[in-house]
């Protein structure tokens, strides 16, 4: 195991970025949490901003209230609009990457639109190249809104099965906290959280307050209140391990979440 720079450096210029000891030092590396005083939350796309203004603007008002103690960096699911895209672009025999790039569109429309509600309050939305603004805006006003879907574009990584792009506004929402090495990251949705069962379709289905990756996988729940592929990225995560589910159309709710409560569901890493 290497302990210096020049150690590491070498190994760089000698072996193969997949060589085991190359890798091994890379991760020995100490750790660097680029904003770690701040929060990342996700606005749901379906669950929340497709409500309209019934859902939306009590979150405004409580989003604008609550970042006068807490950073944040708000990020928008795509929603309802993106799965009729998808319907179509999938019917059309169109690869994963271009279903992504037609969901990244609509999550950036919900980013504008929740960005132009924020607007008079001094909270801007930034995209792409703007990203690497974010520490000025939080310095200046503690929040900030950006567009969930990862920019994976024409590079998506194909699905196993089917053409829906496997990372979307969760993974791309949490991979800004994790990269950023943040605080927590919340999911605001419109369910208290995750339940044994769909609380829509079944009246036996109950909260589960915490749970991990693992167990969720064992008991068939994977893939029931966050996309399936954003619990990997969570269970081989550095700095966020573990995540907040809360009920978006309960006032309250994600400033309870940010001040430390245990609020609908955690899910944990390990």
């Amino acid at each position: 195991m290497t302990n210096t720079t020049a150690e590491l450096e070498g190994l760089l210029m000698q072996r193969s970025l997949t060589d085991p000891q190359l890798l091994a030092a890379a991760a020995a590396a100490a750790d660097f949490r680029i904003l770690p005083d701040a929060s990342v939350i996700k606005i749901g796309g379906q669950s929340v901003i497709d409500r309209g203004r019934a859902a939306v603007y009590p979150l405004v008002d409580e989003i604008v209230a609550v970042r006068k103690r807490h950073q944040l960096l708000i990020g928008t699911g795509a929603g309802t609009r993106a799965r009729h895209l998808y319907s179509i672009a999938a019917e059309l025999n169109l690869p994963a990457g271009v279903l992504s790039q037609l969901g990244a569109s609509v999550a950036d429309q919900n980013a504008a639109m929740l960005g132009q509600l924020l607007a008079k309050h001094g909270i801007s939305l930034v995209s792409g190249a703007g990203l690497s603004a974010v520490p000025l805006y939080l310095a200046e006003v503690n929040a900030v809104v950006f567009s969930g879907m990862p920019p994976y574009s024409l590079w998506t990584r194909p699905p196993t099965e089917g053409v829906i792009p496997p990372y979307r506004t969760d993974a791309g929402c949490y991979l800004i906290a994790e990269q950023f090495g943040c605080k927590s990251m919340i999911f605001v949705k419109d369910e208290d959280g995750l339940y044994t069962e769909n609380p829509k379709t079944s009246k036996n289905a109950i909260l589960i307050p915490k749970i991990s990756v693992d167990e969720m996988k064992a008991r068939g729940l994977h893939d029931s209140i966050l996309e399936f592929p954003m619990l990997d990225l969570l269970k081989s995560a550095h700095h966020v391990r573990e995540v907040q589910v809360v009920n978006g159309l309960v006032p309250g709710n994600l400033t309870r979440a940010l001040d430390g409560e245990h609020v609908g569901t955690i899910i944990t890493a390990s």
